[in-house]
C-alpha cells in the first residue's frame, strides 16, 4: 500500500520559492502580455499560486498531454488529450509543468506550440529532475532540483490520488 512518508518540501518552502518566481517572471515580462499555459493536471495548483504572484496582467489557459511508455525501447509516445482555448500567434507563452522529468513531454510541447507561432514559448516548472533527463532541456524557471525519487502533493498524484496535500512528500511502497 503506498505511503507518503517523508516531506521533501514544506508548503511554507513552496510559498516562498513560489513567490520569488513570480517575481522574477513579473519583471522579465514587465511591460508585456503573458499567457500562462497550466499542463493539466499536475500543474493546476502551482499555477494557480503562480498567477497569484505574478504582479504583471496574465491570461490562463491550459492544455492536456497523454503519455504512452514503450516497454521495449523505453520512449514514450506524447499526443495531446485537450488543446489550448486560445490563439497564441504573437504572444509571450509560458508553460507551467508540474515536474520535468526525461524532458520528451515539454519538449513535444514546446514543438506544438512553437508551430502556432508564439512571440515566445518559456517553461516553468516547480520541479526538474535533472537525473532522469533524456535531452539537453533545461527549465527557463525552476522551482526545486529533485533526486530520482517519486513526489506526491501540490498537484503531484499517484493514481490520481494525494494531489491535495499542501506540501510535497516522497512515496514509499510498502511491502
Amino acid at each position: 500500500m503506498p505511503n507518503y512518508g517523508k516531506v521533501v518540501f514544506s508548503k511554507a518552502e513552496i510559498q516562498k520559492r513560489v513567490l520569488e518566481l513570480g517575481e522574477r517572471i513579473s519583471k522579465d515580462y514587465k511591460g508585456e502580455d503573458l499567457l500562462l499555459v497550466g499542463v493539466m493536471k499536475g500543474a493546476f495548483i502551482f499555477m494557480a499560486d503562480l498567477a497569484r504572484a505574478i504582479s504583471i496582467p496574465v491570461s490562463i489557459d491550459y492544455i492536456g498531454i497523454s503519455a504512452f511508455h514503450s516497454r521495449s525501447k523505453g520512449r514514450g509516445a506524447v499526443r495531446l488529450s485537450s488543446d489550448l482555448n486560445e490563439n497564441i500567434s504573437g504572444k509571450n507563452v509560458l508553460i507551467v509543468e508540474d515536474i520535468i522529468n526525461s524532458g520528451l513531454t515539454v519538449e513535444y510541447i514546446i514543438n506544438n506550440l512553437r508551430a502556432r507561432e508564439p512571440k515566445s514559448v518559456k517553461i516553468c516548472t516547480l520541479l526538474d529532475k535533472t537525473d532522469k533527463r533524456r535531452n539537453d532541456f533545461r527549465p527557463d524557471y525552476a522551482g526545486f532540483t529533485i533526486p530520482n525519487i517519486y513526489v506526491i502533493g501540490y498537484g503531484l498524484d499517484y493514481q490520481d490520488s494525494y494531489r491535495n496535500l499542501p506540501y510535497i512528500a516522497a512515496l514509499e511502497e510498502n511491502a
